[in-house]
């Protein structure tokens, strides 16, 4: 059977509801919510900090870092664990240090998502934030970014996929246009888990963000941080602790090694199990029959809203420019009444913004139905 267009439904819920709004956060497989339950059944028989406990646990943290490892095609211990992709954009706008004619690369303002943003903007104090003006679908013009970029260009923050109108930029274009004095920031949070095979090498960046519980179908409270081990002594750790440090010579700090420089306190250790086991689903699937799926619900979505009276799309025309998001509205309807009316009748989107514009986000994901999308457009007709 061709796994792009197997039905898995049954895999992640036993619920009437129709979900589509994957790029907030992913439904998980019940395989994953089981795995968690057996976590915690057996680490709390073994006794949570108990002798036992610890290599048990180091297993866990190091399972998970070789599945994302092998989504990215990077080392295992390039990959940080952390709570959010918020955390990882964090850890590069407070770690990296400003000279005093410096300047930041970012794209369209208050087009990108606040967690992309605002990290960015609250250094201006410190560095001249440049910004790339953008087309309607918040794609950029080369020229001008390469007449933005200088010898004082510190950092170049960019999106792999915009949640807003779903476009995919073109960011090995842009690791090859950086020279070694510019540090490279990507925030994947909408890609891993659903744009196909991905080599983070081949984009040449730095530094990068994405979470467990969007695309990769994790729990929440799951997040990684992938660094490049060349580039690790650029960022300063915005925390310190016992598991980050050790004393030297009595009063003397030393940060221990990746990636243990950037973590600090107790885990998230039953959400990593959930991930882990998320992770093995969707590779077992593959991630090329997850980005096919996808594709295809989201280009019979697009196609079938087109032929709705007074429906508005955004986002590009080219399939292979998106993901699977698929943002629009209906001329003359709130936003925010259409994903209320449609949530009764068990249909879940999301009401987002492209700039200053409401608008209404589909977002399928490899488990959804053609069926289920069919409905959710016979649903949008009859508002």
């Amino acid at each position: 059977m061709n796994l792009a267009s197997k039905d898995i439904s049954k895999d992640f819920h036993n619920s009437d509801k129709i979900y589509l709004n994957n790029a907030s956060v992913s439904l998980m497989p019940l395989q994953s919510i089981e795995a968690m339950k057996d976590f915690q059944i057996s680490y709390n028989s073994m006794g949570p900090d108990s002798i036992d406990s610890q290599p048990f646990i180091a297993e866990k943290l190091q399972n998970v870092r070789k599945i994302i490892a092998k989504i990215i095609n990077s080392q295992p211990e390039e990959v940080v664990l952390t709570q959010s992709t918020t955390d990882g954009i964090n850890i590069v706008a407070n770690g990296l240090s400003f000279e005093k004619n410096s300047n930041i690369i970012i794209r369209g303002f208050s087009h990108e998502h606040h967690a992309n943003f605002y990290p960015w903007l609250r250094l201006q104090k410190k560095t001249k934030i440049k910004n790339l003006s953008i087309d309607k679908n918040g794609f950029f013009n080369f020229d001008e970014f390469q007449t933005l970029l200088d010898r004082d260009t510190t950092l170049v923050a960019i999106s792999h996929a915009l949640y807003n109108t779903g476009s995919i930029l073109p960011v090995e274009k842009i690791g090859n246009m950086l020279q070694s004095n510019t540090s490279f920031f990507i925030d994947s949070a909408q890609t891993i888990g659903c744009i196909g095979n991905f080599d983070v090498k081949k984009t040449k960046c730095d530094f990068m963000s994405f979470n467990g519980s969007k695309w990769l179908c994790g729990p929440m409270g799951t997040g990684l941080f992938y660094c490049n081990k060349k580039s690790h002594e650029l960022l300063e750790p915005m925390t310190i602790g016992g598991e980050s440090a050790m004393i030297y010579d009595k009063t003397n700090l030393a940060f221990k090694d990746m990636p243990d420089k950037f973590q600090t306190g107790f885990r998230n250790y039953v959400g990593i199990v959930g991930l882990e086991s998320s992770a093995n689903y969707l590779l077992k699937f593959g991630m090329e029959n997850i980005r096919k799926k996808n594709l295809y619900l989201s280009n019979l979505l697009r196609e079938e809203l087109s032929k709705v009276k007074n429906i508005i799309l955004y986002g590009p025309e080219n399939p292979e420019e998106r993901t699977s998001v698929v943002s629009f509205n209906i001329d003359g309807q709130n936003p925010q009444t259409i994903v209320e009316r449609l949530e009764k009748q068990n249909i879940v989107l999301a009401v987002r913004e492209i700039l200053e514009q409401k608008i209404v986000r589909a977002s399928p994901h490899f488990f959804n139905t053609e069926s289920e999308i069919l409905e959710v457009v016979n649903a949008i007709k009859n508002l």
